[in-house]
């Protein structure tokens, strides 16, 4: 009996991520449980990356998890693992907890995802995007006090621009400026680390 559960185990260690999944959909637990245990360290590092609230990061993986499960969906690009497709519905699950509580705890997350989408269409691989990560808190102290200032006020309170300028005694152009100068200086600043990693 032993044998067996042993090598039940075994098969499901040598299954493919999308032969997990749709056993998983037939009902097999097990096939379920083997599918999050391979991608939960993955799932969760890239989660916690984007957050400042540890205690959120358990939340938001059960709920990339959960859709993963009840998605009954596989689509044709994760036939090769389902790798990207669980961080893409993990990034939709982040971008939703961003819009649905905009306080300031969340102004890290919206940066990153924005950095990241950035970085997406100029075709930045993932492990890429972690490196910028890392290196954003550096590229932010690299600011000028304004300037960030304006970043914390943009993403971290939600202000619209004109609230914005009322706060700061400025033009609601000269704002518009600022915040469009504080992202082009964090854009160079993680673009020139890549291109030291590159080196």
């Amino acid at each position: 009996m032993a044998a067996i559960a042993a090598a039940d185990a075994a098969t499901l260690v040598a299954s493919s991520d999308v032969e997990l999944l749709r056993s998983s959909w037939a009902g097999d637990q097990a096939a379920f449980s083997t599918l999050v245990k391979r991608h939960e360290r993955l799932l969760h590092g890239y989660v916690r990356a984007r957050l400042t609230e540890a205690a959120d990061a358990e939340d938001i993986c059960q709920e990339a998890f959960l859709r993963l499960y009840t998605g009954r969906t596989v689509p044709p690009e994760a036939a090769a693992g389902l790798r990207p497709w669980l961080l893409g519905i993990a990034r939709n699950v982040l971008l939703e907890y961003v819009r649905r509580a905009k306080r300031r705890e969340h102004a890290w997350t919206e940066l990153c995802l924005e950095i990241e989408e950035r970085n997406a269409l100029g075709g930045v691989s993932e492990d890429s995007h972690d490196e910028s990560l890392a290196r954003l808190p550096e590229c932010m102290q690299g600011l000028g006090p304004s300037a960030r200032q304006a970043i914390d006020m943009y993403y971290g309170s939600g202000l619209r621009m004109r609230d914005m300028a009322q706060h700061l005694k400025r033009s609601e152009g000269a704002v518009k400026l600022l915040v469009h100068r504080a992202r082009q200086a964090l854009k160079r600043c993680l673009d020139a680390g890549r291109t030291e990693n590159l080196a």
